[in-house]
């Protein structure tokens, strides 16, 4: 799959590579695993000499020798012989950039903490030192989150404000979901675009996976991700375990419980059996893998609560591949295929629900999107959308079919939203329902 999107990253990263001619940037690129990351800086500078070094798990003198080796190939330079510490080759290439502008790649940055986690305090050192002569395009991108999050924003962390520029790269929109599947599959159909929103939720390297692979239609892409060598199956194991640590097992049962549609914390704890407040908080604002919901213009922070698992992928991994992993162990692919056919109806229909936001919040019309649900659980409003800058309001309702949508039913629910809450008493107000055939 050829390179997509991504038009303003590169401009952002373009603009720093020009200011850092004049003063030194520190940019950090940090996103979920996959999302394409150090694709997008390969693609940024394809027409620049940069330094890449890769933070690999091994001892730190190995790293330096390969460092060491870049720097002599890329700038054509002899170095500073046999060297032991990074900070050793961060100093020289700081000092270097005195005289001459460097662009230095550092992926798996977050890794610096298996290997000796004193770089950072090393780096910022060196960094306070040189940064104000220097003219050093330093680039540190990071995989895990938290770790990347706690290094730059944590006010105990040596590399605290340190840097320049924190651009967090986001999932494919479906604008350009869109755009690949016109390129791969000119006859694809809502369904195929509303399968692959669902199962890849846009990061890059799903989407170029199934692809590559030819796996453009709904049926080819559950083929393609339910087989016996599919790096789909242990994707999400591979990746949270590393993020969540040696607790990943209660974390597990609280995802894959919000997955199945508990989304109370009521819920989730008869299904966990323990009390879960301390996880959840964690897997909110921590690890950043669920999202704490509430109804749009709920006055308590503590009440009508729902939480979900934002990210497309790990909602369908967790809702059927951990769900029924006891069926993959025994290798009936065939079985755990036949259940996701016959249950993804539900599933996707929550994941057009999230489609159609993604869309509005595309379209900047709106100062507000969000859904509504009252207490009771009676009455429940998929979308609401507001304008506060000239007073309009949008109710919708998503359905898979477009004959299910009903207008009174509708109408019914937006009476109760505005008993309830009292907004939107002098706004234009509108209602409608959107489906796959608005896609």
């Amino acid at each position: 799959m050829r390179f997509f999107d991504r038009t303003d990253e590169i401009i952002s990263l373009k603009e720093i590579l020009e200011l850092s001619k004049y003063n030194a940037q520190f940019t950090v690129v940090t996103g979920r695993r996959r999302i394409g990351k150090t694709s997008l800086v390969w693609k940024a500078y394809e027409n620049e000499a940069i330094l890449y070094f890769f933070v690999a798990r091994k001892a730190e003198s190995d790293l330096c020798t390969d460092y060491l080796q870049e720097i002599e190939s890329k700038l054509g330079i002899p170095t500073m012989g046999k060297v032991e510490r990074f900070s050793d080759i961060f100093e020289y290439l700081m000092k270097l950039s005195i005289e001459r502008p460097i662009t230095v790649f550092i992926d798996e940055f977050q890794e610096f903490f298996k290997v000796n986690k004193s770089v950072y305090s090393d780096m910022q050192r060196i960094w306070d030192i040189y940064h104000t002569k220097a003219h050093i395009n330093l680039i540190v991108c990071g995989s895990i989150f938290s770790m990347m999050t706690k290094i730059f924003k944590n006010k105990k962390e040596p590399l605290y404000n340190r840097q320049t520029r924190f651009m967090s790269i986001k999932p494919f929109t479906p604008a350009v979901l869109k755009e690949i599947l016109t390129e791969y599959n000119p006859n694809y159909t809502a369904e195929d675009l509303l399968a692959l929103y669902s199962f890849t939720g846009g990061v890059a390297k799903y989407v170029q996976l199934l692809v590559d692979a030819g796996a453009t239609t709904k049926t080819k892409m559950i083929n393609h991700i339910i087989k016996a060598d599919s790096v789909f199956l242990s994707e999400g194991k591979a990746i949270l375990i590393e993020e969540l640590g040696k607790d990943y097992g209660i974390y597990f049962s609280i995802l894959s419980a919000i997955a199945r549609g508990k989304t109370s914390r009521t819920e989730i704890e008869q299904i966990v059996g323990k009390e879960i407040g301390g996880y959840l908080t964690k897997l909110e604002n921590e690890y950043e893998v669920i999202t704490k919901n509430q109804p749009i213009f709920e006055k308590s922070s503590n009440k009508n609560v729902r939480y979900t698992i934002e990210d497309n992928f790990f909602s369908f991994w967790f809702r059927f591949i951990y769900k029924y992993n006891y069926m993959l162990e025994i290798e009936n692919y065939d079985a755990l295929n036949t259940i996701i056919n016959r249950d993804y109806e539900t599933f996707s229909g929550k994941m057009l629900e999230r489609y159609f936001k993604r869309v509005l919040i595309e379209s900047k019309k709106y100062t507000r999107i969000g859904s509504w649900w009252d207490r009771k659980g009676e009455n429940e409003i998929d979308i609401v959308a507001e304008n506060e800058l000239n007073d309009e309001a949008v109710f919708i309702e998503v359905k898979r079919k477009e004959e299910n949508y009903d207008a009174v039913v509708l109408n019914n629910k937006v009476d109760a939203f505005k008993r309830a809450t009292g907004e939107f008493k002098n706004y234009k107000v509108c209602q409608k329902g959107l489906s796959m055939n608005d896609m």
